[in-house]
């Protein structure tokens, strides 16, 4: 890895467990070649909670994460088991602001399968991984990929998630190996 790599920071919001924030680490080193850097846990602000939904506002969550950013880190991505929701969507399993410096990544319907009960733990990990990798292609600049094995395309459903590859096509994957050269 170069000595000059960017540094990606990662949080637990609110109790998550460990081995998430590890995976994500891994898979950013790993595919990336980013330093990763964990950053004590945040609290979830309750002022993200809709209680009609049930729900926490992404958007909101985004904005508190943007307090916690570090200045030794580039961009930063908080791991919540809440389940987030944005206003158009029913929910979502990650958000991030275009070209921003704080993504949210949320577990909550990562470890479960629909009809409630849960996947194998292998499942689980991979699931997080894309989700963390596609958030952090946002934060990277990254739009939604046409391709339906990329990170970058669209999955706003479990089995999406699932048969989607965990890897970027051929030029997601340029674009980004542009972009962090340039961090």
């Amino acid at each position: 890895m170069p000595a000059n790599a960017p540094v990606i920071g990662i949080c637990s919001i609110g109790k998550v467990a460990p081995i998430f924030e590890k995976i994500i680490a891994g898979h950013f080193s790993g595919y990336l070649r980013l330093k990763v850097k964990t950053l004590p846990p945040v609290g979830l602000v309750p002022a993200a909670f809709i209680p009609q939904r049930h729900q926490y506002d992404a958007a909101v969550v985004l904005r508190s994460l943007e307090c916690a950013l570090p200045r030794d880190c580039e961009k930063l991505i908080g791991v919540t088991a809440a389940d987030l929701c944005i206003p158009i969507f029913t929910h979502v399993f990650g958000e991030a602001r275009q070209n921003g410096r704080v993504a949210v990544v949320s577990t909550f319907r990562l470890v479960k399968i629909s009809d409630g009960s849960m996947p194998p733990e292998s499942v689980v990990y991979e699931r997080i991984a894309k989700v963390a990798l596609h958030e952090l292609g946002h934060l990277l600049n990254l739009i939604h990929c046409n391709d339906k094995n990329c990170l970058m395309h669209f999955s706003g459903n479990l089995p999406e998630l699932d048969q989607m590859s965990l890897l970027f096509c051929r030029y997601c994957r340029s674009y980004l190996q542009d972009i962090v050269r340039r961090l």
